[in-house]
């Protein structure tokens, strides 16, 4: 069996407060494998944004290691920390983040050029991305003149313009009606799935949670497996 794309071991992260240490994470471990796509659940405050800009290599666990296709990533400075995102990972958030004064398009097209593609090529995979997603006649639409859920998967393609071998996302239908919700999850799916990417995926939506490949919990700081009930 082939390494994992992700690889946790022993993640511990405590932050202080004013009311005094609150732990998080106990020794958190995870393995992602290649075209998984695993959820994530636990109440609010449990650690699971910790978690994801922790693997993500946003910010720095207080002990751990993050290994990611291989490599140990614990250490790294910033420089090379940056370089292994703009690589390997793709980020899909609450909120979209999309910058305003540019079209969808744009928006999908930027990250591929700030990683050394050509403007035509960068075009041309975003208007692929996007046709992928149902928005072939939304293209050239600023975010103001799209929905939320058209929002969203603006902020899916750009995620996976760069071709990610890693995807994390941060409840990422979170700020959208149920009906909303299920359309954009099934396009995060399905696009992360043909892409054969590993996914983490966390979710406060324990419907769209069941439809992944298997699902964790963070339950006093460590993963577990979920059991339906």
């Amino acid at each position: 069996m082939s390494e994992p794309v992700l690889s946790i071991r022993g993640l511990e992260r405590t932050y202080r407060t004013e009311a005094g240490a609150l732990t998080v994470l106990r020794g958190a471990d995870l393995d992602i494998n290649a075209g998984e796509i695993v959820g994530l659940i636990g109440p609010s405050g449990s650690g699971k944004s910790s978690l994801l800009h922790a693997a993500g290599l946003l910010e720095h666990p207080d002990a751990g290691r993050i290994t990611v296709l291989g490599r140990d990533c614990s250490n790294l400075n910033e420089r090379e920390r940056t370089r292994v995102r703009l690589a390997t990972i793709g980020f899909v958030y609450q909120f979209h983040h999309l910058l305003p004064e540019f079209s969808a398009l744009d928006n999908v097209a930027l990250p591929q050029m700030i990683a050394g593609k050509s403007h035509k090529a960068a075009q041309d995979r975003a208007a692929t991305l996007l046709s992928e997603l149902g928005l072939k006649e939304r293209t050239h639409h600023q975010p103001a003149q799209l929905s939320g859920g058209e929002q969203q998967r603006v902020a899916i393609a750009r995620a996976l313009a760069n071709s990610p071998r890693l995807l994390l996302a941060d409840e990422p239908t979170g700020n959208l009606d149920p009906k909303t919700s299920e359309a954009v999850f099934e396009n995060l799916y399905a696009l992360a799935r043909r892409q054969g990417v590993a996914a983490l995926v966390a979710t406060h939506n324990l419907e769209l949670a069941s439809h992944m490949d298997r699902v964790l919990t963070l339950k006093d700081g460590h993963l577990e497996p979920w059991v339906k009930p």
